[in-house]
């Protein structure tokens, strides 16, 4: 039988053919998948990365808006149209907020700013002493009671503040250091502690405990090799427990107003203070009074920041 020349023949199944036909469109078929795969995962990184910019700028807008407030005068920041650029810049606002009393007998921004740096610092390094002491113990030894001394620190973090403030003011009342910087740093201590002897129980135990064993068989005590091999690896945690403590006791308003007055006052409460002190407030003053509480904690941050990353760095090394 003759074939004419139009005609083709049919493909055997398993022929050389047939197969090469089929690989190839299997090829194809993957190439336009992966490409596919691509697009799918470009888009999702692309809608991602808008999530996560419309989020930031979010949170940063409203810090934004308190410091252009802070540099524009006052009949514009009551304006139907405010701006989102200070056009008319100033620093009367600060100049203000720097200077003027709270209220008669209520004491001013520099005032307030000592006795937050005080009450803030001094809640940092003892409690950076206490919880470094504790978490230890906690991480490293047996001892009878520990699982409930770790139950207890729990719970104590479970309580609001707010529902001990009666039994707080007067214990404070008792011990007579009602309007003292020293009873609202006890206050502000035993609020941060608790928290800052978890996480760095938790740390802790994240070191082993065989790089000790090891710096010892190489001829260091005990003592030794735990300040020169595990306080390293620890700086991270501490210098970040540090930035906690220091921000609580930095923003902390409640306590503060209740237990102190007149020229003791600490910043947050300052600040209620100096925006309800005048008839009709000064909106401007409190959006700078405002910002210059917020700068010395950024200022804080950027100087611990290093310090912790080198630390993380100084961590990996010696392990």
């Amino acid at each position: 039988m003759s074939i004419s020349p139009g005609m083709q023949l049919a493909e055997e199944p398993g022929s050389i053919a047939a197969e090469t036909r089929a690989a190839t469109t299997i090829g194809d078929g993957g190439r336009l998948g992966r490409r596919a795969g691509r697009r799918r995962g470009l888009l999702g990184r692309l809608g991602l990365n808008l999530w996560a910019l419309v989020i930031i700028v979010s949170s940063i807008f409203p810090v934004y808006w308190m410091v252009n407030m802070s540099f524009t005068p006052s009949n514009q920041i009551i304006s139907r149209n405010p701006s989102l650029l200070p056009l008319d810049f100033t620093f009367k606002n600060y100049i203000t907020a720097w200077t003027r009393e709270a209220a008669p007998g209520q004491t001013d921004f520099p005032h307030a700013l000592i006795s937050s740096i005080t009450v803030g610092l001094a809640v940092v390094v003892v409690c950076a002493i206490l919880a470094f002491l504790a978490s230890i113990a906690l991480a490293r030894f047996a001892f009878r009671g520990r699982v409930f001394f770790i139950i207890a620190v729990l719970v104590v973090q479970m309580v609001p503040g707010e529902a001990m403030m009666f039994t707080i003011y007067n214990m404070i009342d008792d011990w007579r250091l009602m309007n003292t910087l020293l009873g609202l740093f006890i206050v502000h201590l035993a609020a941060v502690v608790p928290f800052t002897i978890w996480t760095l129980r938790g740390f802790v135990k994240g070191v082993p405990a065989e790089l000790e064993e090891a710096a010892m068989i190489d001829g260091c005590t005990k003592a030794q090799a735990f300040w020169k091999v595990t306080f390293p690896l620890m700086a991270p945690a501490l210098v970040s427990t540090g930035i906690f403590a220091f921000i609580q006791s930095w923003n902390e308003f409640l306590m503060a107003l209740l237990l102190l007055k007149g020229y003791n006052l600490t910043l947050p409460p300052w600040l209620n203070s100096f925006q309800s002190a005048t008839e009709a407030t000064n909106w401007g003053a409190v959006m700078a009074g405002s910002t210059l509480i917020a700068l010395p904690v950024v200022i804080f941050f950027l100087f611990v920041q290093g310090r912790m990353v080198g630390g993380l760095v100084n961590g990996a090394v010696k392990g």
